[in-house]
C-alpha cells in the first residue's frame, strides 16, 4: 500500500454513496445496498492492486458481488485486504434518516481480522482513554475512568448505545452512573469514529452490534489513536435478535471453532482487529450525519462529503467534492 491509494479509496466510497443516495427515502433498503455494492465494486476494479474482500456482503453463494474472498482491483500491484460496508445503515438510507454512509477499511494483506458474521460487544473511547478503559470492567467503572481521562464530570459524558432490547440493563446502568445515553437505531460505525474526535459531543460507544462493523471501526480508531475493543457474542440469549431465533449457543460455538476461533471469549483491541502495518479508513455520507453531510444532487453537479483516515501519512482528511455533470453551465461555490 502507498499514498496513491488514498485518493483511489476516497473515490470508491464517493461512488458508492452517490449510487445509494439516488434511492434515499424510497423505502428500498435492499436496492440501495445493491446499488452501492455495484458502484463500489466497479470503481475498485480500476485500481492497480491485488485486492481481496475479507469482510463483505456475505458468502459467495449469498452475495454475487463483494463477497468474502472476492478478488478486486486490476490484478497487478500491492496486495490489499478490504472490509467493506457499501451502505452502512440501509434502514437509515431507505427512510432518509441521518447517519447512513458508504464505508471501507483497507490494509496490507492479512492486516484485518476476518470477523465472522456474528455480534460483538464493543467499547469505543477517545485517545485520552486508550488502554485505560476496558471491556472487562463494568460500565460504571469505565465511565468513572473516562470522566477522569477527559477532565469531565460523569454527568457530562454522552454514551451512544444501539436502541435494542438487549441493552435495557446497560442503559439503566449508564444512567444510574449519571452519564447521558444517546440511543441510535442503526449505524454504530459513525458513532465509534466520533469518539476519536474532540468536539463531536460523543464520548463513548458501548453495547452489542455487528462484528464486521467492529473491524471497520477499529481500523479508523487505530489511525486516530483512539480506544476500541470487541468481544464476540455467540449466545442467542444475549444477542436477543430474531435472526438468531433458531440458533443455539452450542451451535454458534461450533461455527466459531470451524472458523479457527479457539478462544471465543477473547477481547480484541485495535491492533488485533486492524493489525496491518498500513491501515486506511474511508467513508462518504449517503445521508447527513455527525461527521459529514450526505450526497446533494444539483442540476449541474453532485456534491459528496467524505472522511479518509490513514496511518500511511497520519492524516484525517475531511473532503467536500463537486462532481461536475457533462454539459454543466454553472457550478455554485456552496
Amino acid at each position: 500500500m502507498d499514498r496513491n491509494l488514498i485518493q483511489e479509496l476516497l473515490e470508491v466510497v464517493e461512488q458508492a454513496a452517490i449510487a445509494s443516495a439516488q434511492l434515499t427515502g424510497q423505502g428500498r433498503k435492499n436496492d440501495a445496498d445493491a446499488a452501492a455494492v455495484e458502484a463500489m465494486r466497479k470503481r475498485m476494479g480500476t485500481i492497480p492492486m491485488q485486492g481481496r474482500i475479507v469482510i463483505g456482503e456475505g458468502e459467495r453463494d449469498e452475495a454475487p458481488m463483494l463477497y468474502i474472498g472476492e478478488d478486486v482491483g486490476s490484478g497487478h500491484g500491492p496486495g490489499v485486504d478490504f472490509a467493506v460496508d457499501p451502505c452502512e445503515g440501509t434502514n437509515l438510507c431507505a427512510n432518509a434518516q441521518p447517519g447512513s454512509m458508504a464505508v471501507l477499511a483497507a490494509s496490507d494483506r492479512g492486516g484485518l481480522f476476518n470477523a465472522p458474521d456474528f455480534y460483538m460487544n464493543k467499547l469505543a473511547a477517545p485517545p485520552a482513554a486508550k488502554g485505560k478503559v476496558d471491556l472487562r470492567k463494568s460500565p460504571t467503572e469505565n465511565l468513572g475512568i473516562l470522566a477522569d481521562c477527559l477532565g469531565l464530570a460523569t454527568d457530562e459524558l454522552v454514551v451512544v448505545v444501539m436502541d435494542r432490547a438487549r441493552h435495557k440493563n446497560l442503559i439503566a446502568e449508564i444512567r444510574s452512573a449519571g452519564a447521558r445515553v444517546k440511543p441510535i437505531s442503526d449505524g454504530d460505525v459513525s458513532a465509534a469514529i466520533a469518539c476519536g474526535f474532540e468536539g463531536t459531543g460523543t464520548h463513548c460507544l458501548m453495547g452489542i452490534g455487528a462484528a464486521p462493523e467492529g473491524v471497520i471501526s477499529a481500523a479508523a480508531l487505530r489511525c486516530l489513536g483512539g480506544h476500541f475493543q470487541g468481544q464476540l457474542v455467540y449466545d442467542p440469549a444475549i444477542a436477543m435478535t430474531k435472526e438468531w431465533a433458531d440458533l443455539t449457543r452450542e451451535g454458534n460455538l461450533a461455527r466459531l471453532a470451524e472458523m479457527g476461533i479457539t478462544d471465543p471469549d477473547r477481547v480484541y483491541g485495535t491492533e488485533e482487529l486492524a493489525s496491518g502495518r498500513n491501515v486506511v479508513f474511508a467513508a462518504s455520507g449517503i445521508t447527513d450525519g455527525l461527521l459529514f453531510h450526505g450526497v446533494k444532487f444539483e442540476p449541474d453537479c453532485t456534491r459528496t462529503s467524505s472522511l479518509v483516515i490513514s496511518s500511511l501519512d497520519h492524516t484525517a482528511r475531511f473532503t467536500n467534492t463537486v462532481h461536475i455533470k457533462a454539459g454543466a453551465t454553472k457550478v455554485s461555490l456552496r
